[in-house]
């Protein structure tokens, strides 16, 4: 009963933000079913629409389990925006810094960077609140303000190109290649796209093998979280501090623990964007989607489990996707009707009270605390 309520309610709360979004767009005097088959179908189409819409997703499920492993230890982690931009430019310093390194060496030692540096900016507010007992979401959102700064100032004044109006990087990898084999620049610090190695795959789509390590990544955060003494520890401490306190656990260890885990995989993002998309540090990668906040929506959609996550994830990815083409193919409505549609999902899935009158004679309402 408990696994039914858990798909059911976000079930629920997506069909009901569809039609809610319906009517919005039949109050504008738009067609909400052409719409939506604009919307979902250009998501669905081969290759193209599912590609891309695997690559927005791919960045969200990231976030998503950052905001989730947080959550679970009864944290809100506002700062994987922050946390992924510092990930980015570091993932793109050793890009370049490194830059004549063999492949083999410098993608997992940029990986490594991009996920130590995301775990470090996580662990800062983890540790005000452990030591201080500041509110980790003012933290975090400073935090966030902080590391856009910071980042932009080495990107203008110490990386980017002189001449370039594109606030951006120099390119990662080994650029001084020989004449003739400039098809050969920065390949030692890219990781392959899925038109590598798919026959008929368009390169042109830049999904990646970070998709794949996303979906690697779910299973290991459910392993560390309910397989493992430390996830244990983080959801018990999530749970109730107190208990967890008097069972022996340190809570304040628990709290640096899960920001840093919470940071780490925000960071990863970097692998997408910096080693399988752009190939650069870009300035305002993020800010078209928000791939920081929107995490912060699948994590609720997809109740805080890895497995949960992807799913949402997937859905905001072909939301993402399909607005595209909403905006250029309607007359009245706008690719901002996404962004409305994610709104009132989270909306529904936040007043979850208002579904268990009908369904509490069924037990789908006990929760799990751990």
């Amino acid at each position: 009963m408990h696994l039914l309520r858990e798909i059911l309610f976000p079930l629920i709360a997506v069909l009901a933000a569809f039609v809610v979004g319906g009517i919005i767009v039949l109050l504008i005097g738009g067609d909400p079913i052409e719409t939506y088959k604009l919307l979902i179908g250009s998501a669905l189409s081969w290759p193209d629409g599912i590609g891309f819409t695997l690559f927005y997703a791919t960045p969200l499920i990231f976030t998503g389990l950052a905001v989730s492993v947080a959550f679970r230890c009864g944290l809100l982690n506002i700062g994987a925006e922050g946390q992924l931009y510092i990930a980015a430019f570091v993932t793109a310093w050793i890009g370049i810094t490194f830059a004549n390194l063999s492949g083999w060496f410098l993608i997992p030692l940029a990986c490594i960077g991009a996920i130590l540096s995301g775990a470090a900016w996580g662990a800062i507010p983890g540790v005000l609140k452990a030591k201080f007992g500041s509110h980790e979401v003012i933290n975090t959102i400073m935090l966030n303000f902080i590391a856009i700064a910071l980042v932009s100032y080495f990107t203008q004044y110490h990386f980017k190109a002189p001449g370039d109006p594109i606030m951006q990087t120099i390119p990662i990898g080994r650029q001084d290649v020989p004449a003739g084999m400039e098809a050969l620049k920065g390949l030692n610090a890219h990781i392959p796209r899925f038109g590598d190695f798919i026959p008929g795959f368009p390169q042109y789509i830049p999904l990646n093998v970070a998709f794949i390590l996303a979906l690697v990544v779910c299973v290991l955060v459910y392993i560390f979280l309910w397989r493992t003494k430390w996830g244990y520890e983080i959801r018990a401490t999530g749970a109730n501090p107190t208990a967890a306190e008097y069972g022996g656990i340190s809570v304040k260890k628990q709290i640096v623990l899960a920001m840093a885990v919470s940071g780490g995989l925000a960071g990863m993002v970097a692998i997408n964007e910096v080693l399988g998309y752009r190939y650069r540090y870009y300035e305002g990668f993020s800010a078209g989607i928000g791939y920081g906040f929107t995490g912060i929506a699948v994590a609720l959609l997809g109740r805080n489990h890895p497995f949960g996550v992807v799913l949402a994830a997937l859905l905001f990815g072909a939301l993402t996707r399909g607005a595209l083409f909403v905006d250029i193919f309607t007359d009245n409505v706008s690719k901002d009707l996404v962004q409305v549609l994610q709104a009132i999902v989270i909306l529904f899935v936040a007043a979850e009270a208002l579904f268990r009158g009908p369904f509490s004679r069924w037990g789908l309402l006990k929760r799990s605390k751990l």
